[in-house]
Order: structure tokens, then sequence, then C-alpha cells
């Protein structure tokens, strides 16, 4: 089962949920969210980095865990900011797969990254994020959830501005 983190600061940031449907699409949609609900509240790097993993994320949702529904099957996604992390979870209820054993297998390969035809946006997510997990959370639904370490203090961004 994924368990949530729980926020912990003094005035918690709130968590932001889009539900959209099988289609590569809602893309447009997924980022904009992405862009009015956390973008803003982020360091530069961390922010264009972690919208790279939702995007690779998403797509791979879309083109391999939802290959086979219909395109009416919902992904849901949640945007979570804790003290210093970004948490992104894009629930898909696709067949599972051992996202460990298929990151291994791709490095294992004598292939560059970026000749794969497939799979290599899996190598994007894990160098773009600090924690990268793909979880079953029940029989019909697994979490690919991913973290971004947050450091504001090597950056120019001003929590206060936000």
């Amino acid at each position: 089962m994924v368990q949530s983190r729980t926020n912990t600061q003094q005035n918690p940031e709130p968590d932001f949920y889009l539900r959209v449907a099988t289609e590569i699409e809602a893309l447009e949609k997924v980022l904009q969210w992405y862009e009015d609900s956390i973008r803003f509240r982020l360091p530069d790097r961390a922010s264009w980095e972690c919208e790279l993993a939702l995007n690779e994320g998403f797509v791979n949702a879309v083109q391999h865990a939802h290959k086979n529904l219909p395109k009416e099957t919902p992904i849901e996604l949640k945007l979570t900011i804790t003290d210093n992390y970004l948490w992104i979870e894009i629930w898909d209820q696709g067949e599972p797969f051992d996202l460990i054993a298929e990151l291994e297998a791709l490095k294992q390969s004598d292939l560059e990254p970026l000749e794969h035809e497939s799979k290599r946006g899996l190598l994007f997510m894990e160098q773009l994020t600090d924690d990268l997990q793909y979880l079953r959370s029940n029989q019909w639904q697994n979490c690919l959830r991913m973290g971004k370490k947050l450091d504001f203090s090597n950056s120019s961004f001003n929590q206060a501005s936000s």
C-alpha cells in the first residue's frame, strides 16, 4: 500500500490533484496544471527538472501502462510539497512492472541511453529526481512516485515571493 507523507510545516502547503483521461493530448492540461499549481513555488532548476520528470511519467502512463485500456480510464496526479521535497505521484491502472529491474536492464545494455527506442524516459526520471518508486497500491492501481529535494539556500528563489 502506498503511504502518504504528512506535511509537517508550520504553514503547510496544499496538495494539488488532477484527473485526466488516458490520452496524450491531456499532457498539455497536465503541464498547465503543474505551471499554475507548483512551478512558482520552486527554485528554477528544480522546477524545470520536475516538469520534465512529470512529462516523462505521464507519457509513460499513457503509452505503456494504459496502452490497452480505454481512453476514459483515468490517470490521477498529485503534487505535494513537504519541508524540503516536492512529491509527484502519477496513478495508473495498468499492469505493474518492476521499475528497478527495468532501470538495471537499461543500464546494463550496450546501447547508449538515447539510442533506446523506448524506456529512456525511465533513465531521465531517475536522473532528474532524488527518489523514484513504482508501487502497486492494490489489485488495480499503481503509483509512480518521484521526489525532488528542494534546496532554497543555493537559489535566488525567495519563498516569501509566492
